[in-house]
């Protein structure tokens, strides 16, 4: 039997012990962190929210095909659109 090469036994970082250490580390930092400054957090609120926007886009952007996928005949001629 064939197997490709992505293909591997091993699992990814975040699932071995390291990488679950690491990730409840974080989490908990940014815990600690997020309480003890949350009122700054909450003044910036909006404007996290408004900079998440086009974040978004950058990164999601090619999904689905992206943008220059859509053939330029759909199908219909100029008599069917009338």
């Amino acid at each position: 039997m064939n197997t490709s090469n992505n293909e591997s036994n091993e699992p990814s970082f975040w699932h071995r012990p390291a990488g679950m250490a690491l990730a409840t580390v974080a989490l908990i930092a940014g815990f600690y962190l997020l309480r003890e400054h949350w009122g700054h957090v909450l003044g910036y609120w909006p404007y996290l929210l408004l900079l998440a926007c086009p974040l978004m886009h950058l990164m999601h952007g090619n999904s689905h095909g992206g943008y220059g996928s859509h053939s330029q005949n759909s199908g219909f001629t100029q008599n069917d659109r009338k």
